[in-house]
């Protein structure tokens, strides 16, 4: 394998991404035949996610050189947001009780117990793989993966200065986030297109989302028509202005708070997180979707709104997937198994919980994601279902970003603890 990509040059990495959606839209629409099959048991959204992840194994393009991922998620991600927003029933969203914030906070809690556990487990039978001391301290490492995974990046930062891990080392921990964190999203999104039988396993009431699916369904078949070049001009004005304001009020909000809020700035703090940029983007865009919902702009539905908004969702996943590279599972095995089953734990402990609540997969996708995946993916998960429950998954990536700090500092000193034994 390359370390230097045969393809750097990001406009020939976006054709190669667009050439993967679409390979798999065009598969995917065949009706008979193998692909057919195929798709029954793969969902098209992880082929969308695998193919990029197999073009960056083998060398051909890197993450590392693309700048396809910062676009995207800077860009494609708030319009998107925008869009799927547009038309949201925000009475029905909340009818969807709270068995969301039960899952959500469950997948944090699993974070949270799942890493002290996982060095326990790993200590009887490697126990060099958990040691180091001082900023060596494997603990120290793993306290940046509480961040990011909990959180985000913004607290996952505050994590590596708050416990002041080698930097030199710093770049393992990284390589387990992307490894891990993107072989359980692969898994979730797997499991998008057995939901019906997930749910019936789990004993699930999904009637809510069920009705929120189908009152979407419902305004868009009422208002839908055949779409002018007028209309999709003003859905992209729509999108993009909305990311302009949200891009500029995210870097006023965010400067402003760093400083004049020493609790803000400093990345030491719980409160540092409230300094991210993206934090304020992606509540501005989602705060902005939601109040033009109550306005005569929700008709742009019926010209294709969501659609636009699932396109950029669709590039961002295959930009997602680029980020992964199936030969590095090999590359450290002690601190992946330590990661592998860390992020077990987490998912046993949502399906014990959505198991005793009943709560539908939906709540449990979208949960675990807000917490392991943050803003960038919970609506990616959220939307495979319906594009108006993205909504969903970004007011959950939120209380993410909320409890991150506090929740990887607590998992930090049981991780030190657990070390210890």
């Amino acid at each position: 394998m390359q370390e230097t990509p045969i393809f750097s040059n990001d406009t020939i990495v976006f054709g190669i991404i667009m050439l993967c959606l679409g390979f798999v839209f065009f598969t995917s629409a065949i009706k008979t035949g193998f692909w057919n099959k195929f798709y029954k048991i793969v969902p098209s959204v992880l082929m969308c996610y695998l193919l990029p992840s197999l073009f960056n194994s083998f060398g051909v393009i890197s993450d590392e050189t693309s700048n396809l991922y910062f676009v995207a998620s800077r860009y494609l991600l708030p319009a998107s947001l925008v869009l799927m927003t547009l038309s949201i029933d925000l009475k029905a969203v909340f009818n969807l009780g709270p068995k969301a914030l039960i899952m959500f906070f469950t997948g944090t809690i699993g974070i949270v117990i799942g890493g002290p556990l996982a060095i326990l487990l790993i200590s009887t039978i490697s126990p060099d793989t958990v040691g180091g001391v001082g900023p060596d301290a494997v603990w120290r490492g793993l306290a940046t993966l509480a961040g990011s995974w909990i959180g985000g990046g913004a607290n996952q930062a505050a994590m590596l200065e708050i416990f002041k891990y080698n930097p030199e080392k710093y770049g393992g921990m990284v390589l387990v986030d992307i490894v891990v964190a993107n072989l359980w999203m692969a898994i979730v999104l797997l499991g998008v297109g057995k939901s019906n039988k997930i749910d019936n396993w789990l004993k699930a009431d999904n009637s809510a989302i069920e009705e929120l699916k189908n009152k979407m369904q419902a305004f868009a078949d009422k208002v839908t028509r055949i779409p002018s070049l007028t209309d999709y001009i003003m859905i992209l004005s729509i999108a993009f202005v909305a990311v302009g304001i949200a891009h500029f009020g995210a870097t006023n909000i965010s400067d402003f708070l760093t400083g004049n809020f020493e609790a803000v700035s400093d990345k030491k703090s719980a409160l540092s997180s409230f300094g991210s940029q993206f934090f304020w983007m992606i509540t501005i865009a989602t705060l902005i979707g939601i109040g033009l919902s109550f306005t005569k702009f929700k008709n742009y539905e019926g010209a294709g709104a969501s659609k636009f908004g699932s396109i950029c969702i669709y590039i961002l996943v295959a930009t997602i997937g680029m980020k992964m590279n199936i030969f590095t599972i090999f590359e450290n095995p002690g601190l992946i198994a330590i990661g592998l089953v860390w992020m077990t734990i987490h998912a046993l402990l949502l399906i014990i919980v959505a198991k005793i609540i009943k709560a539908p997969y939906f709540f449990l996708a979208v949960g675990s994601q807000a917490n392991v995946g943050g803003a960038a993916s919970a609506p990616v998960v959220a939307a495979e279902f319906h594009p108006s429950l993205a909504t969903v998954g970004v007011l959950l990536a939120v209380f993410g970003y909320a409890v991150g700090t506090y929740g990887a500092i607590f998992c930090a000193y049981l991780m030190e603890l657990a070390s210890k034994v």
